[in-house]
């Protein structure tokens, strides 16, 4: 029953002053003389029968259920101000869609590839967030995902965008120039830039061609993104092992270079997910058609 919703007063005057700690701080922000925040916070306290502050002589300190309050407040508080934004100014500025992407397949794959869905719907703005972890949407405030996995979350409708694809060798032209690349002893004497999530995979490449993986090739530095072994094998701090799907914008650039043929087979899968608990907006499904489009040559 929506009496059972604290007023938004309250929760605005809560969320403030958990983010600031400080009820004064929090008083400045909403307009408001620290001793109304503090009799709003008191309130809602009194409201949930649960204490959300420790409070001390200048600070307040939020309790173990005050901190899981504050982050779905915040959640739901953020989703009402962008929906209000949204609807006041759609006529002005379009619609807005809300996207938890990861890291290297936005860098690397989604974002060279926004111009174009912006060309041919300016009045839709993306917005992207980084998130590696799955999570749950309706605590989220999120309108979709792009994610690597096995296949979609549960509860989440979507298609798949791209194989994970095989994983290719890559260095810089000038790193070429001035290593041999040819034989186990040219390979065990290079830089490997691994992955810190992946740290099986330069053995496993060594594997597939039957070489031995030296002491000398693991020592080499790990990232934590895709994105982050690219920019440092355009560099020429070593080679690195990555999808080809995230590479191959550097390549087409000549920022790198295949440095071997031998590739390493992939596993996973990149997915575009929503959930079924609501109805997608015609923003997200022109988004959706769009970047499935994108990605006809990658399904293969």
């Amino acid at each position: 029953m929506r009496n059972a919703i604290p007023n938004i007063g309250l929760l605005m005057a809560f969320e403030a002053s958990a983010r600031h700690g400080n009820f004064s701080r929090a008083a400045n922000e909403l307009a408001l003389t620290a001793s109304a925040v503090s009799r709003h916070v008191a309130a809602l306290e009194d409201r949930l029968g649960v204490p959300l502050f420790v409070r001390h002589k200048r600070r307040v300190m939020l309790t173990d259920a005050g901190k899981r309050y504050a982050q779905r407040v915040r959640v739901h508080l953020n989703g009402l101000e962008r929906d209000t934004q949204e609807i006041a100014n759609s006529r002005a500025q379009g619609y807005a869609i809300h996207l938890a992407v990861v890291s290297s397949f936005a860098t690397q794959w989604l974002v060279p590839r926004l111009p174009a869905f912006a060309q041919q719907h300016p009045d839709i703005h993306v917005h992207l967030s980084v998130r590696s972890e799955p999570f749950a949407f309706e605590e989220s405030g999120f309108d979709g995902a792009i994610y690597s996995g096995d296949g979609l979350w549960s509860k989440t409708q979507g298609q798949r965008i791209a194989r994970d694809g095989a994983c290719i060798p890559i260095c810089s032209p000038a790193f070429a120039a001035q290593h041999a690349l040819a034989t186990q002893e040219d390979w065990q004497q290079l830089v490997h830039i691994g992955l810190e999530s992946r740290p099986a995979a330069w053995r496993d490449w060594y594997s597939g061609l039957g070489w031995d993986y030296s002491v000398q090739a693991s020592r080499g530095p790990r990232y934590e993104l895709f994105s982050m072994v690219i920019m440092a094998a355009a560099a020429g701090l070593g080679v690195g092992l990555v999808p080809e799907v995230l590479v191959q914008t550097a390549l087409d650039a000549g920022q790198v270079i295949p440095a071997h043929t031998q590739t390493l087979p992939g596993t996973q899968s990149y997915w575009f997910s929503y959930p079924t608990y609501r109805e997608p907006s015609p923003a997200l499904q022109a988004f959706e058609q769009w970047v499935i489009q994108q990605s006809q040559g990658q399904q293969d």
